[in-house]
């Protein structure tokens, strides 16, 4: 069996796996959870539960970040500084606010505090613990049917001037059902403000409207129905619901969407579309690598570079069948600043070894190995346990990949326009004629 060395989220820990991620999509549970998260045991004051909860966070810090001069800061500094202000916050907000602001002291990505109140949470435990005994038998509590579920509709928002805009849309979710779209303004839910969670506590398959402000003249109400999401299992269905095989020019570009892939599975997804599935007979492959979250395995551009020789079966009837386990045909990728970690590595690797124009704008340098731990309250907290090297010397961490060819994105008011997919498009047809 092939060594696969994970460059993302998905966990299994160090010594076996290298680890990188980022943020996610917006995602819920049950009220019940996020209540009973968060409760503090009468024998203890909220004030020493949370000068308890920062001390676990800066001793999981000091014991774990990858670099011990701390990228040159005073850890223990740090400490003195902000434990006053974490023990006297009057919120679950305010206590994840303040221990971010001492971890982005730190100035390294995987670095992270998370509670059960936003949607990174969930998805960082849907990745890790399939595959982690350690850290599932720890949230037996928290998820007692043994199952990460939760209540969403699968976009990712961004947060502009006070604004809140539709940065991506799983594709086959209730939000690409209900045909929101890319640059829409959530203006309220229900008459509500918008949250990425609370927003749909306990609302699957119950119809919502959502009020948006798709242009500068034009507010609409749609309406979009949750669902229970799996978040061990929401990155696969949309990743098969991406496909598409899109006719230009007499050509057919065949598309897919790689959110995250920290497992094998993925690449088997992909793998059976390019060679068996619906994108076999495409005459070129866009390969989009935007937002979601990391995972892919170096092995990934193997698909591309490899030098497999095709074989052919020859039937009775005289039918022959020839697979060939390379795709040689023309790849164009796309990126963008939510092209973190190993998707990051595999945009280095497509541009070193000259396999395709990568396609987009500026990622955000953010490769890392990181880790989870739970903490005592059941919130989480991600540490940059290991820094990260490609081609044995050279550092992405701060730095990113720069595209061949550099598209800007507007998102405000956006109405579903792709610029970016249009261009790689144009040059998936272009790379066919030559």
């Amino acid at each position: 069996m092939r060594q696969r060395y994970q460059f993302t989220q998905l966990g299994k820990f160090a010594g076996k796996f290298a680890i990188i991620t980022l943020t996610g999509i917006a995602v819920v549970l049950t009220s019940w959870f996020i209540s009973i998260a968060y409760s503090i045991p009468a024998s203890s004051t909220p004030v020493q539960q949370q000068a308890a909860l920062f001390d676990q966070v800066w001793q999981t810090i000091n014991d774990s970040f990858y670099d011990a001069n701390f990228n040159g800061v005073d850890w223990p500094a740090m400490r003195e500084r902000y434990k006053p202000m974490i023990s006297q916050a009057q919120s679950r907000e305010a206590i994840a606010h303040g221990i971010n602001q001492m971890l982005s002291e730190l100035k390294t990505s995987h670095t992270h505090f998370y509670t059960a109140d936003e949607p990174a949470y969930y998805q960082l435990l849907g990745i890790f613990a399939p595959n982690n005994t350690d850290l599932l038998a720890q949230l037996k509590d928290t998820f007692p049917e043994g199952k990460i579920a939760y209540s969403g509709i699968g976009i990712l928002t961004e947060e502009m001037e006070g604004k809140t805009f539709i940065k991506a849309i799983l594709e086959g979710s209730p939000a690409a059902i209900a045909q929101l779209q890319v640059g829409d303004e959530i203006l309220s839910v229900e008459g509500q403000p918008f949250h990425p969670l609370r927003s749909f506590v306990g609302q699957a398959n119950h119809p919502l409207t959502l009020e948006v402000q798709r242009s500068p003249e034009v507010q609409q109400q749609i309406q979009v129905t949750p669902k229970q999401f799996d978040a061990t299992q929401m990155f696969f269905d949309a990743q098969s619901a991406s496909v598409q095989v899109i006719e230009r020019n007499n050509q057919k570009i065949g598309y897919i969407h790689i959110w995250s892939c920290g497992s094998e599975q993925y690449q088997q997804i992909l793998e059976n579309e390019l060679f068996y599935g619906r994108l076999k007979d495409a005459d070129a492959l866009i390969l989009d690598l935007r937002d979601g979250w990391g995972g892919t395995p170096a092995t990934f551009l193997n698909l591309y570079t490899g030098r497999t020789p095709s074989i052919t079966s020859v039937f009775r009837n005289g039918k022959r069948y020839t697979h060939d386990a390379d795709w040689k045909k023309p790849v164009v990728m796309l990126v963008n600043e939510g092209s973190r970690s190993a998707k990051e590595i595999l945009a280095y690797g497509f541009q070193r070894y000259g396999i395709g124009k990568v396609v987009g704008s500026k990622t955000v340098g953010a490769v890392v190995a990181g880790r989870p731990f739970l903490m005592q309250d059941h919130s989480l907290l991600y540490v940059a346990y290991a820094d990260v090297y490609v081609d044995g010397n050279t550092r992405l961490e701060g730095i990113g990949i720069t595209p061949d060819v550099i598209v800007p994105f507007q998102l405000e008011y956006a109405q579903g326009k792709d610029p970016q997919k249009e261009r790689a498009i144009a040059l998936a047809i272009e790379e066919i004629g030559q």
